[in-house]
């Protein structure tokens, strides 16, 4: 089998490699994830009739309490993270859904305050953990 490679421009030749083309990339996709997850929440919470309703709204649903279980479990390999915080994220989601059923207080604009509520607090917790960590740091240095 023969391998086909793309050669580079002579402009690019020695500028970037591609790794250093994907972490000024990272910024830029995680910016536009934090955008399309906070206009499914906002069109959510106004109920606003739009196509494009549902699918930001299910993509805050998995994203906001992913991306704060996510950045607590910075300890694990990336693989793992993601894995665990994608299933925290549905469990997250199928646990408020319940509670809310059993609690005859169900409507998707409460679910979504709901997960947005529960999404930052675990993330202001790990925040908070952090600083306390850095602090701790300081004082025995």
């Amino acid at each position: 089998m023969q391998t086909i490679r793309i050669k580079p421009l002579p402009s690019d030749m020695g500028q970037h490699t591609g790794q250093d083309r994907d972490r000024t990339l990272l910024p830029l996709l995680a910016g536009a994830a934090v955008a399309v997850g906070a206009v499914g929440a906002v069109l959510a919470l106004i109920d606003l009739s739009s196509p494009l309703r549902g699918p930001f709204t299910l993509f805050f649903l998995l994203a906001a309490p992913g991306a704060a279980i996510g950045a607590a479990l910075r300890s694990l390999e990336p693989w793992g993270r993601i894995v665990a915080s994608v299933s925290g994220a549905v469990a997250l989601d199928l646990l408020v859904a319940q509670g809310m059923l059993a609690l005859h207080v169900w409507s998707v604009r409460g679910g979504v305050a709901v997960v947005a509520a529960l999404s930052s607090l675990i993330l202001l917790l790990t925040v908070v953990r952090r600083l306390r960590r850095r602090t701790a740091r300081r004082w025995t240095s």
